[in-house]
């Protein structure tokens, strides 16, 4: 008798998600991160009242310095604009791996602030916790008027395919309004509000120990809010329902376990890096001998933006691809018979030297999640983020979500037997020897779970 008991419950809590109403007309995918890029700069040079601007890091190089010259250019001519960048503020504070701190984006913030004088602009550093290894914002969302361009990409070349390379992602523009003033007075109610947050674009920064108690309180406050509007939508309509999460037992990861075990017929999953919590891979046997199908789209090991070709100086962060392709190995050895008898497909995304940073929830075409969780143990436990949910009873996004899977999987072979992966033995030395290292002194574990 428990087990009908559970799978009702489930759908019920999805059923009883505050829900906004979307129109169909007002839903566009792109399907190209050079769309993406050439949209957000069409709708900064168009917006008339607000730009709020959300992401992990807004980089300093060519990509960055466009978005950042199209802000205040915006501003210069429409002084009233609302402008506003969010970023995590330890990320801001440090160049790329191996760069000293005189190339931060932080530094980059400052400059541009000298070179347009005048024009106020602020950019907000955001302190999740009291070191980046231990949490970050890691919410999406750019907010432009009242419609949400939402994508898991930050802001720099390869995520805006600014140059040769491009880092993919999924990018969603959404008219919406109840939507876009959701997710802007979160920010403003518990981000802008927070003692703890700092004006980057200021180049005297405060040291972690002197706002020590102000991050403790913002993430404890963090953690008890989410977006707050009024529930217009209902369960026979188009719909969407932003969610936000910080901590283990939060809204979004709750959502995301009911949404795997409400399946009826088939779940898509998509993540760059295979290193799943273990509710969700007990969900997905759960499914799988139910006799639910299970797909899933994960970046092959060198689509990894961690991923250090053999050619070039390697260094301890390049083991985690090879981490990653363990578990993933591990994986289908154990579940191999489920992917012999076709309930269980695994893809390998890749496109010459390009990286994957996809990520999001499909569900019997009924169901779609947008995200930049990476559904692994350090978005369940450690980072801040968000995701919107939509619910499409009607099908009237259908068509839109088939092409962006099909778009996903041109670039993609199956996986049919765990022999296709890479075995550990046949990594490169350096690889190999690092692997056995962690592994003797079992660091491996917790590696997994903080990066």
């Amino acid at each position: 008798m428990r087990i009908p008991f559970l799978k009702y419950d489930h759908q019920k809590q999805l059923d009883e998600l505050p829900k906004i109403v979307q129109d169909p007309n007002h839903y566009q995918i792109l399907f190209q991160p050079s769309a993406y890029r050439t949209t957000m700069l069409d709708m900064i040079k168009q917006a008339k009242s607000r730009i709020y601007l959300v992401a992990l890091y807004l980089e300093r190089d060519e990509a960055g310095q466009e978005i950042l010259e199209a802000l205040y250019q915006a501003k210069q001519h429409n002084p009233a604009l609302d402008i506003k960048i969010f970023v995590d503020w330890h990320r801001a504070q440090r160049g790329r791996i191996g760069e000293n701190k005189e190339k931060s984006n932080a530094n980059f913030y400052c400059e541009m602030k000298c070179r347009y004088p005048g024009i106020e602009i602020v950019v907000y550093g955001i302190p999740i916790n009291r070191r980046e290894v231990l949490g970050v914002l890691h919410l999406k969302g750019c907010i432009i008027d009242d419609t949400v361009l939402y994508s898991g990409a930050s802001i720099n070349n390869v995520y805006l395919h600014k140059q040769d390379k491009y880092r993919y992602d999924r990018y969603h523009k959404i008219g919406n309004k109840v939507l876009a003033d959701s997710m802007i007075n979160f920010v403003n109610q518990h981000l802008l509000a927070a003692t703890a947050i700092q004006c980057l674009d200021n180049p005297a920064q405060p040291s972690r120990k002197e706002i020590k108690p102000d991050i403790k309180q913002l993430r404890h406050q963090l953690s008890h809010h989410n977006y707050q509007f009024e529930s217009t939508g209902s369960n026979e309509q188009l719909s969407v329902s932003p969610i936000i999460g910080l901590g283990k037992k939060n809204l979004l990861n709750q959502t995301i376990h009911h949404l795997l075990n409400s399946v009826q017929h088939k779940v898509t999953l998509c993540t760059p890096y295979f290193n799943l919590p273990t509710i969700l891979i007990k969900d997905i046997i759960r499914l799988m001998k139910k006799g639910k199908q299970v797909e899933i789209i994960v970046g092959d090991k060198t689509a990894n933006d961690f991923y250090i070709p053999e050619d070039q100086p390697f260094n301890i962060i390049g083991g985690l691809p090879y981490l990653y392709e363990i578990n993933l190995r591990k994986f289908m050895t154990r579940l191999q018979p489920y992917v012999d008898n076709g309930l269980l497909t695994v893809r390998l995304w890749k496109d010459e030297d390009n990286s994957y940073h996809l990520k999001g929830i499909w569900v019997d075409e009924k169901w779609v999640m947008i995200t930049g969780n990476n559904l692994n143990p350090r978005a369940w436990r450690l980072d801040l983020e968000n995701a919107i949910l939509i619910h499409d009873p009607k099908g009237e996004l259908t068509t839109q979500f088939s092409q962006e899977l099909e778009t996903i999987r041109q670039h993609t072979f199956e996986v049919i037997h765990y022999q296709q992966i890479q075995a550990s033995q046949f990594y490169p030395k350096p690889v190999h020897k690092l692997i056995k290292r962690l592994s003797t002194i079992r660091i491996d574990k917790i590696i997994k779970r903080i990066l």
